[in-house]
């Protein structure tokens, strides 16, 4: 269905006046910014076969209406699954770029809002790196899409890491689990989060460490956004979040090679994007520090 129509089957964008303009990014939708004499909305579409993915859209809004609760998301306006669609209000601001994440200054306003959202109610339903890269490794299997040279020889680190956490585990809370750039809006005064696809509750140092790994920021940006968070330097915390952003790197490289095999709406090489996450988790798993990390983040500091 086209756009227009779409578009015109939502009761709140038809029947009035309304300019539409593509907004830039999107590799599972397509969005749209939304202008009425009543508003401007964002109307999500979407653009690929979420079921691969893991991405629930009944979870996608449901967490999206918790966040818009917490007072970091944007409002929920209308949520139809029958069209792919959910729209929600267009926040005015700038889209943040990998340049404002390495500014250090910006740093304790990522951790301020991540602290909102972690605050704020229970999402419907849990996210596990851990469990979401063996859900993509099977699909990888089973449809005979790319896998990475040598992907499989770093399981048994996997399993390392996973036991290793579970050694000073705290608890979950509610987490974007996917803070790329473009998903973190500056409004002028404060910051807004936004795109709640792989919503759940998780590990607080995840969100922390998929910032880090997502914009490849400087290992010492990581220590200054988990120290903000926490609000002094933990030295477990620093290693938890380093591990759960190497798992980052290596649960999202399959979630581009399945991208790659099944994505045919939009025009994006996804596997180039996958294999430089890859290559720099490959670069963790064979650097020395791993076992140290380990070591660092199941003692106490």
């Amino acid at each position: 269905m086209a756009v227009p129509e779409v578009l015109d089957r939502v009761p709140l964008l038809s029947g009035v006046p309304r300019s539409v303009e593509e907004l830039p990014g999107g590799l599972t939708n397509h969005n749209y910014k939304v202008t009425t004499p009543g508003g401007t909305y964002v109307a999500r579409v979407w653009a690929s076969d979420s079921s691969l993915l893991g991405i629930d859209r009944d979870a996608e809004h449901a967490c999206s209406r918790a966040a818009a609760a917490a007072g970091v998301g944007a409002p929920v306006h209308a949520y139809l699954p029958e069209l792919g669609v959910l729209v929600v209000g267009f926040l005015p601001g700038r889209t943040f770029t990998e340049a404002d994440l390495r500014d250090p200054a910006n740093l304790p306003r990522v951790a301020q809002a991540c602290r909102r959202l972690h605050a704020g109610p229970r999402f419907v339903r849990d996210f596990d790196m851990f469990e979401v890269q063996r859900h993509y490794l099977g699909i990888v299997r089973e449809r005979g899409y790319r896998l990475p040279a040598n992907y499989l020889d770093f399981m048994p680190a996997v399993e390392d890491i996973r036991k290793c956490l579970q050694i000073r585990a705290e608890g979950t809370v509610p987490c974007n689990n996917d803070l790329l750039p473009g998903n973190i809006i500056d409004d002028g005064h404060r910051l807004w989060l936004i795109d709640y696809e792989y919503a759940g509750n998780n590990d607080p140092c995840f969100e922390l460490g998929n910032i880090w790994s997502e914009s490849d920021l400087p290992l010492g940006h990581l220590e200054e956004l988990v120290t903000a968070y926490y609000g002094r330097r933990l030295r477990h915390k620093i290693a938890r979040a380093r591990l759960l952003g190497l798992m980052s790197k290596y649960g999202w490289t399959l979630w581009a090679s399945i991208q790659d095999g099944a994505n045919e709406s939009i025009d994006f090489d996804f596997w180039s994007w996958g294999m430089e996450k890859y290559e720099r988790a490959v670069a963790e798993f064979t650097g020395s520090a791993l076992a140290y990390l380990m070591d660092e983040a199941a003692r106490a500091d």
